[in-house]
């Protein structure tokens, strides 16, 4: 018996515009944090996926999708993609049915901007037609959760409850057994135009598939890390350079320097007279001279001379010198004081 091919279609098309001004000049996947971009920290979770599945991606792209392109076959040649253009934003259903050609057998679906932890090994076995990844939050009126029957099959998914007391936050993680009865429901959902904001969202597709007969059950997560915002990027650079993704111990030569770990400076940074740190990502070609940073994410080719910044994502070939404390700067930005 040949290996399963295991589907991933990860809908990117958005223009990201929460990310401003960064996502002016590249796509919200390849914004850094941690020492590489969302993209690969997004490729990385899915590590644990059973040896016995061929994994192949689906990146659903928007106008700036070449740039992914670029990128994958510059960091990621081993991994075999398929790209599907989505020119128009109609909802994650819609994203899907653009890529229907490549979506056949198990699929997972996920999000570029969203980080799980989670162990993909049970998919070997799954007995369930569907499976949801959920997290417990405290106040779920903000999201979508999963109705669960006396079993503990998912019955339905409810957008943004009222009810306080089911607090199963689907986390926009799913999988599939049959990527055709997915198609199928969304074709449905077409039909009959169940629309929000003229978009066609997944949950409702999910709703007609559970409305005919598939089992779906929930896989509760503790850690959920978001992209999708500057303040949420900081924070999940945070959190990965607190878990393994910094280099602090790596020898680097940094004169005059001190560095408060958790830390990544890319090994062609040039950093001296600095202090550097906690939870700061330095990229490739940077320079950094006379500057207190932490909490702070700093993109390739950046030139930062006496500074101080604190809580600030800089983007590509900035050049910065001054004393300002706190910065959101696209790429090829230029700021003096």
């Amino acid at each position: 018996m040949g290996e399963t091919t295991l589907k991933i279609a990860i809908p990117m098309a958005g223009l990201g515009t929460r990310m401003r001004p960064h996502t002016w000049s590249k796509p919200k996947p390849l914004i850094s944090m941690a020492g590489g971009t969302v993209l690969d920290h997004a490729l990385n979770q899915f590590r644990t996926v059973p040896k016995g599945m061929e994994v192949e991606y689906i990146f659903i792209i928007g106008p700036q999708g070449e740039q992914v392109r670029e990128y994958m076959e510059e960091n990621h040649p081993d991994k075999k993609v398929h790209y599907v253009l989505q020119a128009e934003m109609r909802g994650q259903s819609d994203a899907l049915y653009q890529a229907r050609e490549y979506l056949k057998g198990p699929m997972i679906m996920g999000f570029s901007d969203t980080l799980i932890e989670t162990d993909f090994s049970f998919l070997e076995n799954e007995p369930a037609d569907a499976v949801a990844w959920v997290k417990e939050v405290p106040d779920p009126r903000r999201f979508g959760v999963a109705e669960l029957d006396g079993a503990g099959h998912v019955t339905r998914l409810i957008e943004k409850p009222q009810d306080m007391r089911n607090n199963l936050v689907v986390v926009g993680f799913y999988y599939f057994k049959s990527a055709e009865k997915l198609l199928a429901a969304i074709e449905e959902q077409m039909r009959q135009k169940i629309m929000l904001k003229n978009e066609f969202f997944l949950a409702d597709a999910i709703n007609i598939m559970l409305q005919n007969g598939a089992t779906m059950r929930t896989q509760k997560i503790d850690v959920w890390l978001d992209a999708g915002t500057p303040d949420a990027v900081l924070e999940t650079n945070r959190y990965l350079l607190e878990h393994g993704h910094g280099n602090t111990d790596d020898p680097c030569e940094l004169p005059m320097t001190t560095v408060i770990p958790p830390v990544f400076i890319h090994e062609t940074a040039k950093v001296e007279s600095s202090v550097i740190g906690p939870y700061v990502s330095i990229g490739p070609d940077c320079e950094i001279k006379k500057s207190i940073i932490k909490n702070s994410i700093i993109e390739e080719g950046t030139h930062v001379e006496e500074m101080i910044l604190e809580n600030s994502l800089i983007g590509r070939h900035v050049n910065l010198r001054g004393q300002p404390l706190r910065l959101n700067l696209g790429d090829d930005t230029w700021a003096m004081s």
